[in-house]
């Protein structure tokens, strides 16, 4: 945490999360147009900002594109806000509901725990219920199965395909949200989850994309809460009660 805040304590850097905030996916000439100071001085900046967890890239061709990933900022609310605030405060650093056009999401935390454990409490229904606000996913993990999302005994919230799985590393899953009309008119969307040891801990990634522009932000906006208890539960194996509205609500 303390690099998320110093390099949240810099007011470029403040600006430049505000920039893919506005935009995600740019590039490294996209970003320094908006700056008025070198390519190398963008470039120190957005170093920290990756150092920190805030940032994070990825290389489609030619070009290297950044991406805001929310989740830091998720944990510092959650380590620092939320136990001083009344529930109302949640809004003012839940960054679902400000992220409004992407086409593609990507979501990186560090968790101490094995690659085997993680894997688990992806794949087992009632593990993923403790973080995921209580739904339960059901499905045998092979390529091509189905899986279905529902509290127990409620509606179903989502359902889609497991296109690739590949334990302990990799699960590719297409999905459909059918919690809201709203959600529903979205279509299908893709979530890629990546596990990758690094020492004791595991570095995961989650990227959701094949979103339309504009796409509904409940698709996605529940991602640095969800992460967030994840981790609380991997590490303490407590459930993650801060407050803040749920995504299936």
């Amino acid at each position: 945490m303390d690099a998320v805040f110093k390099a949240l304590a810099d007011p470029t850097r403040r600006e430049l999360l505000d920039e893919l905030f506005r935009e995600d996916g740019q590039t490294l000439h996209a970003l320094e147009l908006h700056f008025e100071m070198t390519r190398y001085g963008v470039m120190k900046h957005l170093k920290l900002l990756e150092d920190a967890g805030l940032v994070v890239t990825r290389r489609r061709g030619r070009e290297k594109l950044h991406f805001l990933n929310p989740v830091p900022i998720r944990l510092v609310h959650d380590r620092w806000v939320s136990k001083y605030a009344e529930p109302w405060a949640a809004g003012l650093s839940d960054l679902k509901t400000r992220l409004e056009s992407p086409m593609e999401k990507i979501f990186e935390i560090y968790i101490k725990t094995t690659p085997e454990r993680l894997w688990e409490a992806i794949t087992d229904g009632e593990i993923r219920s403790k973080y995921q606000f209580g739904a339960v996913i059901n499905s045998d993990f092979t390529p091509g199965s189905r899986f279905e999302m529902a509290p127990k005994g409620g509606e179903l919230l989502g359902e889609g395909e497991n296109i690739e799985v590949d334990p302990p590393r990799k699960l590719v899953q297409t999905m459909t949200a059918l919690w809201g009309e709203d959600v529903k008119a979205e279509g299908t969307s893709r979530i890629t989850w990546e596990i990758e040891p690094v020492g004791d801990s595991c570095h995961l990634t989650v990227t959701h994309d094949q979103l339309r522009d504009g796409a509904n932000d409940q698709l996605y906006g529940g991602w640095p809460m969800i992460l967030s208890g994840l981790k609380t539960w991997l590490e303490t194996g407590e459930l993650l009660t801060t407050p803040g509205s749920l995504m299936y609500t």
